[in-house]
């Protein structure tokens, strides 16, 4: 039988845990040890009053786009008690596949969405978001995100609406059972997808910890955040295509003939 490629491998999984289950098992599939860390902790909304109004007053919108699996996660079922099935008037977008994956498996799409990208910047190319002068659009996000999509289709005669539907908190996990592991050989790589996680997991695991993550392979699902660590002193930084599947093909590619 052929060696798996992970085998005998420690991979760090920083995402937050309700959404790490997928990335977890595909990594144990290819024969590695998923270690999770959330880098972040998701919490119900600062204002979860303005979310339930602009869940009221979904079905006068032209166009609702969810931002991330957390925001279907957090927003999808108010919506389905609320109006009892998705409003006929609003259009669907997600921004990624695996958004567009969230929405589907919660009973709802098919969702615009881009094939080959899962940021604002592809999204913002679809013929159907060239032309929405005069539409309401609401976006179903964290609180505090990227302005680039709003921004832009302000720009293009939207009237945008934002349906802050959870915060992101620091992490609560201990790190110290993490970093004992990692001392000892056991993280031989680590999953960040997005720059907010790196920030939080540098500053969670302290000056020592650091200095492991940035001797340590990491991989990530974009150049944006692939940046961010470089500027922080990662040294070995691999880019790979968008979502769990990516991240577990950059793996499987790497580390196959190790």
């Amino acid at each position: 039988m052929s060696r798996l490629p992970l085998a005998g491998m420690g991979i760090l999984i920083t995402r937050p845990r309700p959404l790490s289950a997928s990335l977890a098992e595909g990594v144990a599939a290819l024969g590695g040890t998923p270690v999770i860390f959330p880098a972040v902790e998701i919490a119900p909304p600062a204002d979860p009053a303005l979310l339930e109004r602009r869940i009221d007053q979904l079905p006068g919108a032209g166009l609702a786009i969810f931002i991330s699996p957390t925001a279907v996660a957090q927003a999808l079922p108010k919506i389905l008690a609320r109006h009892g099935q998705w409003p006929a008037g609003p259009r669907l977008a997600a921004v990624g596949q695996g958004t567009a994956r969230a929405l589907r498996e919660g009973g709802v799409g098919p969702a615009l969405s881009h094939p080959d990208g899962a940021d604002s910047e592809h999204l913002l190319l679809l013929p159907e978001l060239q032309s929405v002068a005069g539409s309401r659009v609401v976006i179903f996000r964290g609180e505090g995100g990227r302005e680039l999509l709003g921004h832009t289709l302000v720009e293009r005669g939207a009237r945008v609406e934002y349906a802050e539907c959870y915060r992101r908190l620091p992490p609560v996990d201990d790190p110290e059972p993490l970093l004992a592991r990692w001392r000892g050989g056991g993280i031989q790589a680590v999953t960040v997808t997005s720059a907010e996680l790196l920030a939080n997991l540098f500053q969670s695991l302290g000056q020592a910890g650091a200095e492991l993550l940035r001797s340590t392979s990491l991989f990530v699902p974009h150049a944006r955040i692939a940046q961010a660590a470089r500027e922080r002193g990662v040294e070995d930084v691999t880019v790979t295509a968008p979502g769990d599947a990516g991240l577990l093909a950059g793996l499987r590619e790497r580390y196959t003939h190790v």
